[in-house]
């Protein structure tokens, strides 16, 4: 269920624009490729267009707190004679455009990290250890830019749904929420853009098939009587116990996993004992347990605890494993990964479309396709200059001019989906 705006928080917008000055003129890849009611939306608004990109980096917000990026984007929308809908939480919101009974979605995100942002940007992070480090400022700003350019065009031959959704880098992550909320209610198709720093800007990549993959979180906590490291015997070594988790665990799965499914096992964290001469009574391992293959991220909870059960029992130490399930791997359709090929190159021209691999990294995207057909593209922010900066880095930036080029592939994705 979803709620109506009622009131919104304009003076918030207006002091974030003011905090970060007056944004650069971007040059428009796509310019002149038409439709001509869009060439002109953008000609007119590319100023505005960086502005909220900078605004939402400024005052970047974390998982399910994205209060004044909602208020920002309900504002704008409103201020277009539309009706956004603001979700009970106060977070994320949705928005319909035109009419008809052709409805295709269209997906953004809304939340930052936990980073200390370290680019030296004028409009850097206001917030401190809060940095918007995967783009989601930008395709925030991209999603909104395309839903007021819809809102400009003659006619539409359907409708447009605009999705804004929070809490993207937590799990259980935003996706579920809005699919709950009803959102996917007679849509048809769902799109969305992730920006890639490895692809020029004025470039769209596409794949048919998984385009990330599945991730899962794994926490086993150990427990043993403890002792001296004397006598490992007449206890439970509960420090040994954790170094064969650490190494035939993922070495297990290698061999029980057919490999060309890309399903691999990466410990980040291990905690246990401070003494040397001790043998410790906790111990915690945490890791993350990814696949590309949909079918096999339903197999795997099982298996690894089986795998578990058998790996410990020697030792004889107590355990309990969490294995939090994450997202599935974001399986783009045939159909729909075509219409966003053919997007870019109709808005950017021949050269705008390439190919590219399955990533490990998850996202909650693939929440959506698990309820329409749908694709995810990658856009490429990379100014062909200098070093590629990675998502999830405290130095990560974006080349502006990726912004009016997402607008575009947007738009046309969502005008190819409905004539189809």
């Amino acid at each position: 269920m979803v709620v109506p705006v009622s009131v919104l928080d304009a003076h918030t917008e207006l002091l974030a624009a003011q905090a970060i000055g007056p944004s650069a003129p971007v040059t428009d890849i796509g310019q002149g490729r038409g439709p001509a009611w869009l060439d002109g939306w953008l000609a007119e608004n590319n100023r505005e267009l960086v502005s909220w990109r900078r605004a939402l980096h400024a005052r970047p917000e974390l998982a399910r707190q994205e209060r004044l990026s909602t208020s920002l984007v309900a504002t704008r929308l409103t201020a277009a004679g539309l009706k956004p809908q603001i979700l009970p939480s106060g977070t994320g919101l949705t928005c319909d455009i035109g009419t008809g009974d052709h409805c295709v979605a269209l997906r953004a995100d809304l939340d930052a990290l936990p980073l200390r942002e370290q680019t030296g940007l004028p409009f850097a992070s206001g917030v401190d250890g809060v940095m918007h480090a995967c783009g989601h400022d930008a395709h925030t700003a991209m999603l909104l830019g395309a839903g007021l350019a819809l809102a400009n065009a003659p006619k539409l031959p359907g409708r447009v749904r605009l999705i804004f959704q929070p809490a993207e880098e937590v799990q259980p992550g935003g996706a579920i929420d809005m699919v709950a909320a009803g959102v996917m209610k007679d849509v048809e198709r769902i799109f969305a853009l992730h920006c890639d720093p490895r692809l020029p800007v004025g470039q769209l990549g596409t794949k048919v098939g998984p385009i990330t993959s599945a991730c899962d979180l794994l926490e086993v906590r150990l427990t043993s009587p403890g002792g001296h490291t004397s006598r490992p015997h007449l206890t439970a070594d509960l420090v040994h116990a954790l170094g064969t988790l650490i190494t035939q665990l993922p070495s297990l799965l290698s061999r029980r996993v057919d490999p060309r499914t890309g399903t691999v096992l990466v410990w980040g964290a291990v905690e246990a004992g401070q003494a040397a001469n001790a043998v410790p009574q906790n111990g915690v391992l945490r890791g993350t347990l990814r696949t590309g293959d949909h079918q096999i991220w339903t197999e795997l909870e099982p298996l690894v605890r089986s795998l578990v059960t058998a790996l410990l029992a020697p030792i004889g130490v107590g355990y309990v494993l969490e294995h939090t399930r994450g997202v599935p791997p974001v399986d783009n359709e045939p159909l729909s990964s075509g219409l966003l090929h053919d997007a870019a190159v109709a808005a950017l021209g021949p050269d705008g479309a390439t190919s590219t691999e399955q990533s490990s990294g998850g996202e909650d995207f693939a929440w959506y396709l698990e309820e329409v057909p749908g694709a995810m593209g990658r856009l490429g922010v990379w100014s062909g200059e200098g070093p590629m900066k990675d998502l999830h880095q405290a130095t990560f930036d974006l080349d502006e001019r990726a912004l009016p080029v997402g607008v575009r592939v947007l738009v046309h994705a969502a005008l190819a989906s409905l004539a189809a």
